[in-house]
């Protein structure tokens, strides 16, 4: 895949000098002799109608050298006054007609439906078609031609479509064959859609383009709408990907492999005229795709999934954009135009009677009144008010640039070794952990978390418990694990409580952990 890759341009480039080769061959060869003519309707004669063609024109047309030439031709329809018109024989339409079929632009199909002798059989008649390759070809060339018409953007709603697509798995299993292969088409549309979206407007948002607009004024007005537009992204992506997690962390694979089964049986059911493939290729993309959707929410062997690349790279746009809105806005709000103030002092200067008034105006200006204080670790002979400055020792003062760039240079030190230090702050994190883990245990009676029932409690364990609620809220079920893997999900009592904490108290609706 990858050579295939690194070869087309290569092979899009011989696919353009050919094309430039045939079209100076189908002009300066076949067509050499193309005469144009002017249509005038005086000339123009009503005929007996013979295969549609109900009129006729005699005119006089030009070759480039400005040949003259009388023409003939028939029309089904009156044209249109002074437009151009060039000799075109229905021998040169065929010929052009063959020449496209042998290049694999149009594919023939004989016409039998006006058949109505043998003879008129033998002499075949053909409709002609886009083949498949000019279908493409012509799509790609629309697709490139609105390219920066259409451009990418982020859809939040297909996070949600795609979780809820997962959701339904169990159910949709159920279903006839016909509608899991419609819940599977879906699906896959709507993560290619995701996938694609995202990747185009990162690709324009990190663009060259993108880069020096950020840079200008301009750009302030739009600043807002796009971080808004992202951080509602972001906010989806927060909301939707860890329940879509979940989701995919619950399927067992023996499910799973029984559903994609199922839905390589009916595509490989589906009648195919032009081509014959294997039903094992059919698996194979199938699984590929369920792979995709799993490596981008879960993550590959462990590794870190394609949704936190996502927020990660999400939010490293959110802040750049926030950083050059900032420098812009510095600029704009130095409250110092150099270019003015230099003018107005040229012209104050101007305006000087003598040398010394220009004197004491650059005293004024340039002068001591805005002197610069350095400090330094000065040490005086004498505090005398006889002596001068240029009596004390000289002190060294050391000044460095006030440019985001500079750094003092650092000195290098060996490589020190921290494994006991690192053991140590090891053991204590895990009785730590062991302590919180059973002090959250304490507050838990009868497989039952009750908020209303609680004591006083430390911040840090409130925040645990309505992590846990938030986590069982934000699913469908209202169920969730903990961190320790305890299942467990919420009853609502219908009235609220107060949930009293060393820091304050919070009220919230009485509800109850039930611990499976």
């Amino acid at each position: 895949m990858e050579s295939f890759k690194e070869k087309l341009p290569m092979i899009i480039a011989v696919i353009i000098v050919i094309a430039l080769i045939v079209g100076a061959y189908y002009f300066l060869v076949i067509h050499k002799d193309l005469y144009y003519t002017q249509i005038d309707n005086t000339k123009i004669q009503e005929i007996t109608e013979s295969g549609g063609m109900k009129y006729e024109y005699t005119l006089t047309a030009y070759n480039k050298n400005g040949k003259e030439k009388e023409i003939k031709f028939k029309t089904s329809r009156e044209l249109r006054e002074d437009a151009y018109f060039a000799e075109y024989t229905p021998e040169q339409c065929q010929q052009d007609l063959t020449m496209l079929v042998n290049w694999k632009n149009l594919v023939t199909i004989q016409d039998t439906k006006k058949v109505s002798s043998i003879e008129e059989f033998k002499n075949k008649k053909f409709r002609y078609q886009l083949s498949e390759y000019t279908v493409e070809i012509e799509r790609m060339v629309i697709r490139l031609e609105n390219l920066f018409i259409e451009g990418a953007s982020l859809e939040p709603t297909l996070l949600e479509r795609i979780k809820n697509s997962i959701s339904e798995i169990t159910s949709i299993s159920q279903e006839s064959d016909e509608r899991l292969y419609g819940w599977w088409s879906d699906l896959n549309n709507d993560f290619v859609r995701l996938n694609q979206n995202y990747q185009d407007y990162m690709r324009e948002l990190n663009s060259m383009k993108a880069e020096e607009m950020m840079k200008t004024k301009e750009f302030l007005l739009f600043k807002d709408r796009l971080i808004e537009y992202l951080r509602s992204f972001v906010k989806s992506l927060q909301m939707n990907a860890s329940a879509i997690e979940v989701y995919l962390k619950e399927i067992e694979e023996s499910f799973t492999n029984l559903i994609l089964e199922r839905i390589t049986e009916y595509e490989w059911s589906i009648p195919r005229l032009e081509m014959d493939v294997e039903k094992e290729q059919i698996a194979e993309k199938i699984r590929g795709r369920w792979k995709s959707i799993l490596e981008w929410f879960i993550g590959k062997n462990g590794g870190d999934s394609e949704v936190g690349k996502v927020f990660d790279t999400t939010n490293e746009i959110i802040r750049k954009i926030t950083r050059y809105a900032a420098r812009i806005s510095e600029r704009s709000n130095s409250g110092a135009n150099r270019k003015e103030e230099y003018y107005k002092l040229a012209v104050m200067f101007s305006k000087c009677n003598d040398i010394q008034e220009a004197h004491c105006l650059a005293a004024s200006i340039f002068g001591i009144e805005r002197p610069l204080h350095l400090n330094g670790d000065f040490k005086r002979k004498t505090e005398s008010i006889n002596s001068g400055v240029w009596e004390e020792d000289p002190c060294n003062i050391i000044v460095t640039p006030r440019v985001r760039t500079y750094r003092e240079k650092t000195k290098r030190t060996a490589i020190v070794e921290y494994s006991l230090e690192k053991e140590e702050t090891r053991k204590k994190t895990i009785q730590q952990l062991q302590e919180q883990r059973m002090l959250l245990q304490s507050y838990i009676q009868g497989q039952r978390l009750e908020f209303d029932s609680l004591p006083v409690i430390e911040p840090h364990v409130r925040d645990v418990f309505l992590l846990w609620l938030s986590k069982a809220l934000e699913n469908k079920e209202h169920r969730a694990k903990t961190e320790d893997g305890l299942e467990y999900y919420v009853e609502e009592k219908g009235k609220t409580c107060v949930l009293n904490c060393t820091d304050g108290t919070l009220q919230m609706p009485a509800y109850t952990l039930v611990f499976l």
